[in-house]
């Protein structure tokens, strides 16, 4: 790690000269211009959009630039409407609706299980009223559905970069307790912490319904011609990936992610299971209508202003 930042973050290619600005809707539909993706460095985005890295399907016409980064930080990017394709949160997608529409493959989808909270010490979920839980971003799926779970609940946000500043608040007890997503969820136990809910699995007894967490969405700007364009080159990729799963564990394992664990490639193989599989090929009827469920909650919590209308891209 160099000044607090992995080398995979600080590799970070860049959204061309439009990387974290505003790009005209001219801009966008230049089919000249490439096509700006932006993702994290987490391992489920690495292997969906491997294929395209590597240059291991063909594109047609189509140019990628790629930019990596934590999740926050793009949920902000597609905020700030600032590339073409970006890997959000789905709790983010209200807020970009007007400017993306969302693509039904590239999904991260848990099936009774899903972001996890954890303490130093033994809670219940019930417990979280009043105290500071370390949280990955405002506008996380995650955070979203532990607000109605633990409405009480104190959000202090701690960026996943580095990857163990989350574990460091809580051993200095900067927070009472953390969210932990991406393959934070698998390394709790190993460092003597104790689960306090697993909100997939709370969702999941809840509503029946598989949780949806994080999406890749397209800017409307591009047109619908390039939209479907994009959209099937990304299938592909995804395609790809299933299909080469082995040879990108490796690549990925060999990546500099900031903590040895993230390089174990047993770990990496259990991650992709939960997280880059048939849902990420193809989101699932299930899955959607979860997805219209969660923001439906959330207004009747008052935590989204009006209703949420998904445009699915093709």
């Amino acid at each position: 790690m160099v000044n607090g930042k992995t080398n995979a973050n600080q590799e970070r290619e860049r959204c061309d000269s439009a990387g974290a600005t505003r790009m005209s809707d001219a801009d966008a539909n230049d089919h000249a211009s490439p096509i700006s993706l932006a993702y994290s460095v987490d391992a489920d985005d690495a292997f969906m959009f491997h294929a395209l890295r590597a240059g291991a399907i063909d594109t047609g016409a189509l140019r990628f630039i790629h930019r990596r980064d934590h999740t926050a930080a793009l949920n902000q990017l597609a905020i700030d409407a600032g590339a073409d394709v970006v890997a959000v949160s789905v709790g983010v997608y209200p807020q970009i609706a007007a400017r993306y529409q969302m693509l039904p493959h590239g999904a991260s989808v848990g099936r009774g299980f899903g972001p996890v909270v954890v303490a130093r010490r033994p809670l219940a979920a019930g417990d979280l009223a009043g105290l500071r839980v370390g949280i990955p971003g405002a506008t996380t799926t995650a955070w979203l559905v532990l607000r109605l779970i633990a409405p009480e609940a104190i959000g202090v946000e701690i960026p996943i970069a580095p990857f163990a500043a989350i574990f460091d608040a809580l051993a200095s007890g900067a927070v009472d307790a953390a969210l932990l997503i991406h393959e934070g969820r698998l390394l709790y136990r190993d460092r003597g912490l104790h689960l306090v809910v697993d909100i997939g699995d709370w969702w999941s007894g809840t509503e029946g319904l598989p949780l949806p967490l994080g999406v890749n969405v397209i800017r409307r700007g591009l047109g619908p011609a390039r939209v479907a364009e994009v959209s099937a080159v990304l299938r592909a990729s995804i395609a790809w990936g299933l299909a080469h799963r082995s040879q990108i564990i490796a690549q990925i394992a060999a990546e500099d992610r900031g903590d040895k664990a993230l390089s174990d490639q047993a770990l990496i193989d259990h991650y992709l299971n939960l997280y880059a599989n048939d849902d990420t090929a193809a989101m699932a009827d299930d899955a959607k209508r979860a997805i219209d469920v969660l923001f439906a909650r959330a207004r009747a919590a008052g935590l989204l202003a009006s209703a949420v209308e998904v445009d699915w891209a093709p």
